[in-house]
């Protein structure tokens, strides 16, 4: 078993398989020289979790902190995760893969990488990829192609690339975006800056809180144990964020008014204005709804450390940006906060006995197997609820079905097309109602294509899938085991 990343993916599917296969080796191989992926990565002012770390966190170790948490904290937990259970003996840290092969004579996968510490050339074979590399580029950030950027005399720098060394004390920093990581960034620049502007094309929903939990705060005081608080703590979570979803879509007009009474009372104005800069042009939870602790973006803007345009770049000028309204914004550091660009499957060249794959002529099964592809798992997270929910889940499925696999005394498992499901129409990975942030519209062409089906596709409804997927009929037809579709006793060749 080879299993690509060490970030939250890569190391909560490591415990999964030490504890339900035993007997399975495994490897991890990470890119870069710790572990941690997105938190590793990011190291902008405030970086912190968007989702709560009681189901950020994993359900096999309880979290006791705040709920939104910083980068450090959740690199804590993680190591700690990684010490615990003895994982750091199993990752190669510093292997850049270049491709990953698959020969169905052998049935095994070819992996090479490079090392980084002497640039030497490495080989792995696994039977099993457990993909979780995540799903943007780590080291390139998504920029438009602005006009006069290279007259611009300040600084520039995307928040994926910043340097925590920067000094923006007594500085005029503009923040161009309005996403989660604007949420994260402006409130921190605001403590040292000068005067910090956000200048956005379309405004973001906020969702304003204090940090903390009541009801985990209650259950400790009274003593608890923490494996208890973290379970109900988790239920009640799961449960809220279940209604919350549902009412925005049944009523966006209800919800977005509350998420308004939230930012008057977080910002201490009661007649905040919302218009023109803090009203989206589409429902709630169509993009990610930003978490904002203690509604610290709005105490900026009520104390008038933030000043926010809705609009866009007509060009970059020496000294900052000129947008298509006319108005000049100064500014000694930009900081672009413009998203990702989506990496399938970490941009690694694939090819199933010599033939490359190309991910979006697949068909996805469920969100993490896919047609023509076989012994391989994709984990690709939640957007609505905590990534990590979908780990712990998919662990299960994983482990699950090696075991079967080994119970039937088979080496390969391919997904592929049922009786029913021919003809079936095929879409794009996810409809744009749905789900429709930047990041994934801008690479919707490179996923892999769904179905009309529930099976077909990654739904991005945990709520369905924490019944479905565990219910999962390992025999159903829609399984090629050893070439022979589960059900079945004739061999038969292998379809998209």
């Amino acid at each position: 078993m080879l299993i690509v990343g060490a970030g939250i993916s890569g190391i909560g599917s490591a415990y999964h398989l030490q504890q339900q296969c035993p007997g399975k080796s495994y490897a991890i191989l990470e890119m870069k020289d710790t572990f941690g992926g997105t938190w590793e990565t990011h190291k902008y002012p405030g970086v912190r979790s968007d989702s709560d770390l009681y189901t950020f966190g994993y359900r096999f170790k309880p979290w006791v902190g705040a709920p939104i948490a910083s980068a450090e904290e959740i690199l804590k937990y993680m190591g700690e995760v990684i010490e615990e259970n003895g994982i750091g003996q199993h990752i190669h840290y510093g292997h850049r893969i270049t491709g990953c092969n698959w020969s169905s004579k052998d049935n095994l996968w070819t992996v090479q990488a490079v090392r980084k510490a002497d640039g030497a050339a490495v080989t792995f074979t696994a039977n099993f990829l457990w993909m979780c590399q995540g799903y943007y580029d780590h080291e390139t950030p998504y920029i438009p192609d602005w006009a006069g950027m290279d007259r611009y005399k300040g600084l520039f720098i995307h928040a994926q690339k910043w340097d925590p060394s920067i000094d923006y004390t007594g500085k005029r920093v503009l923040v161009i975006g309005s996403g989660a990581t604007a949420a994260t960034v402006i409130p921190a620049f605001a403590e040292k800056a000068a005067h910090v502007t956000m200048l956005q094309r379309s405004p973001t929903y906020f969702f304003c809180s204090e940090n903390k939990n009541e009801l985990a705060d209650r259950l400790r005081e009274v003593g608890v144990e923490e494996e208890i608080i973290h379970h109900v703590v988790r239920k009640q979570i799961m449960y809220d964020q279940d209604q919350m979803t549902k009412r925005c879509i049944e009523e966006p007009d209800a919800v977005f008014e509350d998420l308004k009474e939230l930012v008057r009372a977080f910002s201490g104005k009661p007649d905040f204005e919302f218009e023109p800069h803090f009203t989206p042009r589409y429902r709630p939870w169509q993009q990610r709804l930003a978490f904002c602790p203690n509604g610290d973006i709005f105490q900026a803007a009520a104390q008038g450390k933030l000043t926010v345009y809705t609009d866009t770049i007509d060009t970059f000028t020496e000294k900052g940006v000129r947008t298509a309204s006319g108005d000049e914004i100064e500014a000694d550091i930009i900081v672009a906060c413009t998203g990702f660009r989506l990496s399938v499957m970490g941009d690694i060249p694939f090819s199933v006995d010599g033939t490359p794959v190309d991910w979006s002529k697949t068909v996805n099964y469920r969100g993490m197997m896919f047609t023509g592809v076989p012994n391989l798992v994709w984990v690709m997270g939640y957007f609505r609820a905590s990534w990590t929910l979908r780990v712990d889940m998919l662990g299960d499925f994983v482990c699950n079905l090696l075991n079967h696999m080994d119970a039937k005394g088979v080496s390969r498992v391919d997904v592929a097309l049922r009786d029913e499901d021919q003809g079936m129409e095929l879409l794009p990975w996810i409809e744009s109602d749905n789900f429709n942030p930047g990041y994934l519209v801008r690479g919707l062409d490179q996923m892999p294509r769904r179905g009309d089906k529930p099976e077909w596709r990654h739904n991005q409804d945990y709520w369905a899938e924490k019944d479905e997927i565990p219910k999962t009929n390992l025999e159903g037809s829609e399984f090629v085991y050893d070439g022979v579709r589960a059900g079945s006793k004739a061999k038969e060749p292998v379809a998209a």
